[in-house]
């Protein structure tokens, strides 16, 4: 029985933990989930870019996304990341993962190649109409060299499972342009760590996070505070926040958080070839940014609340 997806609150974007013989860390991967579910996050996604999608064998990612649901016993969704070169194998992705029983799809354009938008357009429908699951669209010019506008969104509005967007273009004027154009037709999830607060007072649904891996309770703290209107603390939060928010924006993310969710005890800094683990005077660099935040960690109020 699929957990319906209300496409709001914060998703966090899973990290994928490995062992040091290159085998997913499943015990790991579970420890981290419990630590976001207890923290109150709304959803997961798997197999993402910050998940070293692009390494994971297909078989991994159906295993993955057992351990999230065997895990989340039907508390919050769990969705699956699509990101391939062809629409055939986009399709038979999104199949497999709506077999092993995930709960919707966050769909990245055709990788690779840089499509057009009749192009890009054709790819979502044809992954779209291919499965009943309901859909995410990541986009992700900035990274991806791929802008789904406005116009395409229009098109893609007739396929009633496309219902949501992970907004990561890094132009903080597209959500207004999403909501004028749509209203409500789509969700929009800010996808953009360091834009995350902005996002949200400007009308987004919800958070795809990356450093939410090693910093749950902090992540969820400052959605809920933005979403009641508690904006001095918030603000204090997310200042806090953003030397480490930045360690999402960077080539080296996923060493990066990786790095920060072994300093929370979260991760290990295990990462799949070709990457490498942080050495030298650049893992001393990211170390010193988690260990001044962590040095001046914020006691949150529902922190005070239990003592």
């Amino acid at each position: 029985m699929n957990v319906s997806v209300r496409w709001e609150g914060v998703y966090p974007a899973l990290l994928t933990p490995f062992t040091a013989d290159d085998q997913l860390d499943l015990p790991l991967f579970e420890k981290n989930l419990r630590a976001q579910l207890e923290a109150g996050v709304h959803g997961f996604i798997i197999g993402g870019s910050l998940g070293e999608a692009s390494t994971l064998l297909n078989d991994e990612k159906i295993e993955l996304l057992r351990s999230a649901l065997a895990v989340s016993a039907g508390t919050v969704p769990v969705l699956v990341n699509i990101a391939e070169q062809a629409t055939k194998q986009a399709i038979a992705r999104a199949q497999e993962a709506e077999k092993a029983g995930a709960d919707g799809l966050m769909l990245l354009p055709p990788m690779r190649y840089p499509a057009d938008s009749r192009e890009t357009v054709t790819f979502f429908k044809a992954v779209a109409q291919e499965t009943s699951l309901p859909i995410m669209i990541y986009n992700n010019p900035y990274d991806y060299k791929i802008m789904t506008t406005v116009a395409m969104f229009e098109k893609l509005a007739v396929l009633p499972n496309i219902q949501a967007v992970k907004e990561s273009t890094r132009d903080l004027t597209n959500i207004t342009r999403m909501r004028n154009a749509f209203g409500d037709r789509y969700k929009l999830l800010g996808g953009v760590d360091t834009l995350a607060l902005e996002a949200l007072l400007l009308g987004c649904d919800g958070w795809v996070g990356g450093l939410v891996d090693a910093f749950p309770v902090e992540t969820v703290a400052i959605y809920e505070l933005a979403k009641t209107g508690q904006l001095v603390e918030a603000l204090a939060i997310y200042r806090w926040f953003m030397p480490l928010l930045e360690l999402d924006i960077h080539p080296k993310l996923v060493q990066y958080i990786k790095l920060a969710a072994t300093a929370t005890g979260l991760g290990s800094e295990y990462v799949r070839p070709p990457r490498l683990p942080l050495i030298g005077a650049e893992r001393e660099h990211v170390q010193e940014i988690i260990q001044k935040a962590l040095a001046n960690r914020p006691v949150l109020m529902s922190e005070r609340a239990k003592e």
